[in-house]
């Protein structure tokens, strides 16, 4: 028996919810053959958990020849097990049991074990054994090792039994001991037909060999018990230590345990060791390269020439304003215009009744530029992760490209473009239409005047200095109108400039929010699966 018993910190269900858990949620990113034996022990540990009760199954194992039939029919005081010459001899497992306390049928229905026998001990050092011998895992019958195997999947306590000649084969040490390192707790390891041996001392060698051997399997550091079924000896010192792993009444427990650590472990491969995140620097260059393949230049620029439109209609001069009428609405043009007369429709409207803005389509470059973006998140975010996850990280970071277009487009759509006019504009408006009308008036006390002279009717006009007033208002108000026009249209180029970083930030916004819809909330997600699956296996595995 294993000289290292251990401690069982977390509950058998809890660790069987952690690795149930961890199965769903690292889905196909999992190896299917790992990810499959661990749904299949997921099932096996409630099935026996259901079954639970005081019975403890202990499977002798072993090779052909290795006398574990006659091992197991010592140990029951009766030839429960067939013996012959030939061999194979057990091609079907047998099961004896100790006590009637507890009523074993359906548990051996479980293992599926049809040939059983009560053995009656009036010592009830061993009551609650299911003994059961096994075919022989070597065996050349296929059916035979299919048999063994399956039964030692679903036992609670193995027994190997070996013999001097087979000690040390390399199908128990390869096949059987190395898978269980996890389960030194509830593992004999017997070395029978010692009576074989004819040199003095020769079995204590062998024995300590066999201790080594096992050892360097990774199975544990055990005391190997020496027998002999035909002479009984050590059949007191093998009851013995089956007798202690039954009374502990805690072997179905410690070897699901060990089961699930062993399978827990074999998982963590297809996890990595860190945590990835999100690069910074990757998402700011995705968000770049959306902002052109949305068109976001094209809209700036149509933004900077409609607030120079606009403050021509306001601070321009009013006897050329007329001109700006004739020149198209940058916006409008883009059917992004917020004019009043533009029909009201919903976001759902949008595809059916107005459909798509007339931005440009994204050159090839610019499309390029976005693939490439998207690629770098999915390599950054996936970088250190095992290929079944990078993949599913550089998948999340691919999104349907007609999807990111329509989304782009509306976010480009839905953004406001236009901001509360400049107060200034109010004023100067005011200031050149009175400029205006000052040139008006002195126009029409000109032709007045010119009119009177016609007519040969003396009038008197007023004079500031040398020149007539009526002049000077007509002059004056031309003038004054045109150099606060160009005073006026230089600021409003600074404004633009203004207006332009604003929208710009308002679209990165919300480009940055498509990115963050179709990009980075699917590769964080898969981040995320990787992250809980990994820190739930390493739990299992704990």
């Amino acid at each position: 028996m294993s000289r290292r018993t251990g401690s069982r910190e977390e509950s058998l269900l809890w660790r069987t919810d952690q690795l149930s858990d961890a199965l769903d949620v690292g889905g196909a990113e999992l190896n299917p053959e790992r990810a499959q034996a661990g749904e299949d022990l997921v099932a096996k540990v409630r099935q026996r958990w259901a079954l639970k009760g005081s019975r403890t199954v202990v499977a002798l194992a072993g090779a052909t020849g290795s006398g574990k039939s006659s091992l197991f029919n010592a140990l029951a005081g009766e030839d429960v097990s067939s013996i012959g010459v030939r061999r194979p001899t057990t091609s079907k497992a047998a099961a004896a049991i100790w006590g009637a306390s507890d009523d074993a049928s359906e548990l051996l229905d479980w293992l599926g074990i049809d040939k059983r026998h009560h053995v009656a001990d009036d010592s009830g050092t061993l009551d609650g054994l299911i003994l059961v011998d096994l075919p022989d895992f070597d065996s050349t019958e296929v059916a035979h090792r299919q048999e063994a195997d399956r039964i030692l999947e679903r036992s609670d306590v193995f027994v190997w039994v070996t013999d001097p000649q087979k000690y040390a084969d390399a199908r128990l040490h390869n096949e059987y001991l190395a898978p269980l390192q996890d389960h030194d707790t509830v593992m004999l390891v017997v070395l029978n037909q010692i009576d074989r041996i004819q040199d003095p001392g020769g079995a204590e060698r062998i024995k300590a060999d066999l201790a080594k051997l096992v050892a360097a399997d990774g199975a544990g550091e055990f005391d190997v018990i020496g027998t002999s079924a035909r002479l009984r000896d050590g059949l007191a010192e093998l009851r013995g230590a089956i007798g202690e792993v039954v009374a502990r009444r805690n072997a179905a427990e410690q070897r699901l345990v060990g089961d699930l650590k062993g399978t827990a472990r074999g998982l963590l491969q297809d996890v990595g060791d860190v945590d990835p995140k999100l690069d910074r620097k990757a998402d700011h260059k995705l968000v770049l390269a959306l902002e052109h393949a949305a068109g976001v230049p094209v809209v700036l620029d149509a933004v900077q020439r409609d607030y120079l439109r606009q403050a021509g209609d306001h601070v321009g001069w009013p006897f050329t304003r007329w001109v700006s009428a004739l020149r198209p609405d940058p916006l409008r043009r883009l059917r992004l215009s917020e004019s009043s007369d533009r029909p009201a429709i919903t976001e759902s409207d949008v595809k059916t009744a107005l459909g798509r803005s007339s931005l440009p389509p994204p050159s090839p470059a610019a499309r390029s530029a976005v693939d490439l973006a998207t690629r770098q998140v999915g390599e950054t975010a996936g970088a250190g992760l095992p290929p079944r996850w990078a993949d599913a990280v550089a998948a999340a970071a691919t999104p349907e490209s007609t999807a990111l277009a329509d989304s782009l487009d509306q976010a480009v759509m839905n953004t406001p473009l236009r901001a509360r006019n400049p107060m200034w504009w109010q004023l100067v408006n005011l200031l050149q239409w009175l400029l205006a009308l000052i040139a008006i008036g002195g126009l029409a006390w000109l032709v007045v005047l010119g009119a009177l002279g016609f007519l040969q009717i003396d009038a008197e006009v007023p004079m500031y200095g040398p020149l007539p007033i009526p002049v000077l208002m007509l002059g004056g108000g031309l003038l004054l109108g045109i150099l606060l026009a160009l005073g006026s249209r230089a600021i409003a180029r600074v404004g633009a400039r203004r207006r332009r970083q604003a929208i710009e930030g308002r679209l990165a916004s919300s480009v940055a929010e498509v990115a963050h819809e179709h990009v980075s909330t699917p590769v964080t997600a898969v981040l995320d699966r990787h992250k809980q699956a990994r820190q739930q296996l390493q739990a299992a595995a704990k």
